[in-house]
């Protein structure tokens, strides 16, 4: 099955096996996408216009957005209707007239790219063992596949009729959705071995002594597996150089196919004068970038025995003496890749058989002309080695920083400019939420002249605000909503008080009453509060009478007013004279009755042994009966005696 994805930017084509639920190929164009189709037909229609109106749009941005957006508009008509189309673009900028021009059936099919019939290709060679006759579906999803052209060129390619079962705009956002959920640890779903691959095949050059030539391998063949580590061995006595680059340039869709260079520096002899052995890893990250992870030397150092003439084996096995110090050898680091097969692992060493390094192959024939000689026992020590990368098409660090710089003073700038028209947009709320309410739920709380007054001054903010005050800094903003509170403010206090007063003043009369029902309950002796000091409860009366005054002097005082009139007592003063209240009287009346301790057990038996015959009563009936069975009465020690 070869699923086809065709989005605003580029095409994919996968070929997957459901048998053995496999993905064996892919490619992709970045060039052939829906973008691609506009493209193409704002450049014909530029044409069209270019030699029958005598326009050049290209030359007026505004002009050439309105292109875009119109044929944008007519991909989408022309996508579900087989029919001519015309196109309306307004050019007001060139020469204030409409121009209208019918894009035909056949114009619009001769506008699918070359690039798509390249990406099939590819596809298909990607795999050249699969015929077409192998290939049981066809199934297209993207929005950019509903273009009549794509459909029939894809159908004609593979001789076969295309599926449509996906939802060619939910497809995609079906598998992130899959894939957020495979890694977000909230959710619990199938075991997906997901592995991403190389697009471009990565070779590693490098200069040779041996007769001044160069080196190279490929590291990372097309489709690879990533992420991906390789470690690579080097017998070198000096810095050198690794340069990067894509291994066929043609397939790359840049018009430089260098990756980069790498220097290994502080590389130097062993103490023997011999090459040093130099290990330098590669890696493919998840993003598929190329770098070279880190470098190291491997230091030898004998422990036992001659310096000078014994030979020091650091390898685990004798025999692999001789292959190891000849070749240029590539390992693959497993703990970072994929595992790799036995059959691949044998392909590597026939690979770093054919790369052998040449100037360690006189070396090695030297060792082999010496006798053999005892061993002796090796200390290895690893010494990681700085690396210097200049890559291509990569800005510097100080351009980086300065830009970076250039990002933060933009953010600081969007921010008070951010700041300045939030300031702009509250002076413009206040203006159109207070002259509302004017008419509204402040009418009472004002006199005809004032608001009249207050009217025209909302008036002149907002006239202000859509000429002079168009573009002013963030201080002035605030002075103007400032002044406009400072009329608006009290009018909106007088209304506030007249809606809250009435509750405050209705709960701060019933805890009166409460009060004045517990001091009457004291008055006429309730056992319910029998135990409170008078005192005390005096002055609880006297402070309850003082609050019936108060309240009573100010809700006189306050009916006297009008509503146009600020409040004589306002609701925090209410509120916390109803604390004040509460903190007085509630500790003294709601003061809990003193607990009465029972006797305690001492205390009764000693009572009973000083009581003795009441009222001629003989003096046998108060002693116990005789225990029928003394054995009954003696208890065993640890056992527990019981009442």
């Amino acid at each position: 099955v070869i699923p086809i994805s065709k989005q605003h930017g580029v095409i994919t084509f996968n070929l997957c096996s459901f048998t053995s639920a496999q993905v064996l190929a892919t490619t992709f164009d970045p060039f052939v996408g829906g973008r691609n189709f506009d493209e193409a037909l704002v450049d014909y229609f530029s044409e069209e216009f270019r030699t029958k109106y005598k326009l050049n749009v290209k030359d007026n941005p505004r002009a050439l957005l309105r292109l875009y957006q119109e044929c944008e508009k007519l991909k989408k008509l022309m996508s579900a209707h087989a029919s001519d189309l015309p196109l309306n673009i307004e050019t007001a900028v060139l020469n204030d007239a409409w121009l209208l021009h019918f894009l035909g059936l056949c114009n619009w099919k001769t506008l699918w790219l070359a690039g798509g019939t390249k990406s099939l290709n590819r596809t298909h060679h990607d795999k050249s063992e699969l015929q077409r006759e192998d290939i049981y579906s066809i199934e297209i999803v993207g929005g950019a596949t509903r273009i009549p052209a794509v459909k029939e060129q894809i159908s004609n390619f593979f001789c076969k009729e295309i599926s449509t079962t996906l939802n060619a705009d939910e497809a995609v956002a079906r598998g992130c959705a899959l894939q957020c959920a495979i890694l977000s640890p909230a959710f619990k779903v199938r075991e997906f071995s997901i592995t991403d691959v190389v697009p471009y095949s990565v070779t590693l050059r490098w200069k040779s002594s041996y007769e001044e030539g160069t080196g190279e391998c490929e590291v990372f063949s097309k489709n690879h597996a990533a992420p991906f580590s390789k470690v690579i061995t080097f017998h070198k006595k000096e810095p050198f150089d690794l340069e990067a680059y894509y291994t066929h340039p043609h397939e790359v869709p840049y018009p430089d196919s260098r990756i980069g260079r790498f220097t290994i520096q502080n590389v130097g002899p062993q103490h023997d004068g011999d090459n040093s052995k130099v290990k330098v890893k590669v890696r493919v990250n998840i993003h598929g970038l190329f770098s070279v992870a880190n470098a190291s030397i491997i230091e030898k150092q004998n422990t036992e025995g001659d310096h000078n003439d014994t030979p020091m084996d650091t390898e685990s096995s004798s025999k692999n003496q001789g292959r190891d110090d000849e070749l240029d050898k590539m390992q693959v680091d497993q703990d970072e890749g994929a595992q790799k097969s036995q059959a691949e692992q044998q392909n590597q060493a026939d690979e770093e058989s054919e790369n052998a390094g040449t100037e360690t192959k006189a070396a090695c024939g030297d060792k082999q002309d010496h006798p053999a000689q005892p061993k002796a026992k090796a200390k290895v020590k690893s010494i990681d080695l700085p690396i210097q990368a200049s890559l291509y098409r990569q800005l510097g660090q100080d351009l980086i920083n300065c830009y970076i710089e250039n990002e933060g003073k933009m953010m600081m700038q969007d921010k008070l400019e951010k700041e300045r028209n939030d300031a702009k947009n509250a002076v413009e709320e206040y203006v159109y939420d207070f002259r509302d309410k004017l008419c509204g739920v402040f009418e009472k709380f004002i006199t005809e002249e004032d608001s009249n007054k207050l009217t025209l001054m909302l008036e002149d903010t907002e006239n202000w605000l859509y000429e002079d005050g168009e573009d002013q800094p963030k201080q002035v903003y605030m002075d103007k909503l400032q002044e406009l509170r400072k009329f608006g403010q009290p009018i909106q206090e007088r209304y506030m008080e007249h809606e809250e007063r009435p509750k405050v003043l209705n709960e701060l009369g019933k805890k009166i009453q409460l009060l004045m029902k517990a001091v009457e309950a004291y008055k006429n002796k309730d056992e319910k509060y029998d135990h409170l000091d008078p005192a005390e409860m005096e002055k609880v009366e006297k402070y309850i009478s003082e609050a019936m005054n108060w309240l009573n002097s100010k809700m006189n005082a306050q009916n006297k007013l009008s509503l146009t009139q600020d409040p004589v007592v306002k609701v925090a003063e209410i509120l916390t004279k109803s604390k004040e209240l509460d903190s007085f009287c509630n500790p003294i009346i709601y003061k809990p009755k003193p607990k009465i301790e029972p006797p305690s057990d001492g205390q009764s038996k000693a009572n009973g042994e000083h009581n003795g015959p009441v009222n001629g009563q003989s003096g046998t009936e108060t002693k116990p009966e005789p225990a029928k069975d003394n054995s009954q009465q003696t208890k065993p020690p640890g056992e527990m005696e019981v009442d």
